[in-house]
């Protein structure tokens, strides 16, 4: 079973069953394309070519994580944000926001850092429908003295994607 749903209204949109013989990846475009996404920002975990296409079709923008399984995808967006840290981000165009979140006995600061200018370097990886730009989020979390790292990726069909 595959759900979509709108995290600011806590609301279910749709559903939709898998093929017996299938998986999540052919269901979320089905899925997609029963709802009005026109002008939505469409987040989620499968990063599918197909997927972003039925996503701008029906005239709405993606933010999708980009994991392992994408591994030509997952290296292209980690060596843009490595050269550009390498170079103080001197030369790339890039924002960055922090923030910072204290409670229940852990410390937790979030960066992110959306590229506009790395579609050059992604010319290895397969085209994406009207992507514009990568997205890198670094969460630190300390607790109880013990400090974890960990780098999400991200692409996006938007000029300002909303990580937070």
């Amino acid at each position: 079973m595959v759900s979509a749903w709108a995290s600011t209204n806590s609301l279910v949109l749709g559903q939709i069953k898998t093929d017996e013989k299938s998986n999540e990846i052919t269901a979320i475009p089905e899925l997609l394309k029963n709802l009005e996404l026109k002008g939505c920002l469409v987040t989620m975990m499968g990063c599918q070519k197909k997927i972003a296409e039925v996503i701008i079709e029906q005239e709405a923008d993606y933010l999708l994580a980009v994991k392992e399984n994408q591994p030509t995808l997952h290296q292209a967006i980690q060596n843009y944000f490595a050269e550009a840290n390498q170079a103080d981000f001197e030369g790339y165009e890039i924002d960055f926001e922090e923030t910072f979140d204290k409670g229940h006995g852990r410390l937790e600061s979030r960066r992110c850092w959306v590229g506009y200018d790395a579609l050059p370097y992604l010319e290895s990886s397969p085209n994406w429908e009207a992507l514009q730009t990568i997205v890198m989020v670094e969460s630190e979390r300390t607790v109880k003295e013990k400090t974890t790292i960990e780098h999400r990726y991200y692409i996006s069909s938007t000029k300002a994607p909303q990580i937070y």
